[in-house]
């Protein structure tokens, strides 16, 4: 089964990239979020699977408020799991 995924870009500010960050991650439907600055290079990828919280999270957290001091400006990528129901028709079993 192919699995359908969809992605989103926000452009952040260095002092807003933490709450943006938290704010995704409590919404509960991101795959993985990518933390890039302005010229598009990687600094932090952070696959997002239902087992990811609490302590596992608190490290990662203190990396995304490290890189919100050193950069101004950050583009943050959302991959989302697409929920919506595959579009063929049931075959006709007569």
């Amino acid at each position: 089964m192919e699995e359908n995924n969809r992605s989103q870009f926000f452009k952040v500010k260095g002092e807003e990239l933490l709450k943006k960050v938290k704010e995704l991650i409590n919404e509960g439907n991101a795959r993985r979020i990518i933390i890039k600055d302005a010229d598009g290079k990687t600094y932090l990828e952070i696959p997002l699977t239902v087992g990811v919280v609490g302590a596992v999270l608190a490290p990662i957290l203190a990396a995304v408020g490290a890189l919100a001091a050193l950069v101004s400006h950050f583009t943050i990528e959302i991959e989302r799991k697409d929920d919506k129901p595959d579009t063929q028709e049931p075959e006709n079993k007569e």
